[in-house]
């Protein structure tokens, strides 16, 4: 569903949107494989939320009991609302968007927001501080050097390898990993100390979609 909550803040608003909901519901609970007894239950928490809601708001009965009574049922109410929802609406296959509206839910998006592939790569750097191990820490190539990724990029990819003779072609580099977060940490045992490990980063989008790599850099295992 949408990230922006469909139900009113307000009592009064959350009561007529209750009671609009399950009149539209019970009109297509069959069709849409709603259960008949949940609808039932969702329709008597409403009256109950509204009888306490009106005893809450009456000058003459408005008393701190009454305003919790009244805060209980709303919570009760909302709280099954939401499960209900989710349970049997939220992917019902069976509910169209025109009665989406009509229950006043949100419209799933039909098209996928678009991820850009990059057009830079990664800005590396090295930690060689603790021995046996090298710390790549990544980040965007923006002015401002900020640590978060391109907009759309879910990651980078890297390739890395030991190697006792220079390395030139990037596809000479066997290992590959994905990482989302940086730093990216690769660890080696005790006779791998002081050989030389290439390696070279890119984005990746989203969608699986590659940017350009960065220059093949070298690092001596600590």
């Amino acid at each position: 569903m949408a990230s922006k909550d469909y139900l009113p803040r307000q009592d009064n608003a959350l009561l007529v949107w209750a009671s609009n909901f399950v009149t539209s519901l019970k009109k297509i609970s069959t069709q849409i494989q709603f259960p008949d007894d949940l609808c039932d239950h969702l329709e008597t928490l409403s009256a109950d939320f509204g009888q306490k809601l009106q005893l809450a708001e009456a000058p003459d009965t408005r008393t701190k009991a009454a305003v919790q009574r009244k805060n209980d049922a709303r919570k009760i109410l909302e709280r099954t609302l939401r499960q209900s929802i989710r349970e049997y609406l939220a992917h019902n296959h069976f509910l169209t968007n025109p009665q989406r509206e009509n229950l006043q839910l949100p419209i799933y998006k039909t098209t996928r927001t678009h991820a850009p592939i990059a057009d830079t790569y990664p800005h590396i750097q090295i930690d060689s501080g603790t021995i046996r191990r090298l710390i790549i820490y990544f980040h965007d190539q923006s002015p401002h050097k900020s640590k978060a990724k391109p907009a759309g990029q879910h990651g980078v990819e890297i390739r890395w390898m030991i190697s006792d003779v220079p390395i030139v072609n990037l596809e000479e580099l066997k290992n590959s990993s994905i990482c989302t977060k940086p730093p990216f940490m690769l660890e080696f045992k005790e006779h791998d100390r002081g050989k030389l490990v290439y390696f070279c980063l890119r984005w990746e989008n989203t969608r699986g979609e590659k940017g350009p790599w960065s220059e093949l850099e070298t690092a001596f295992i600590p």
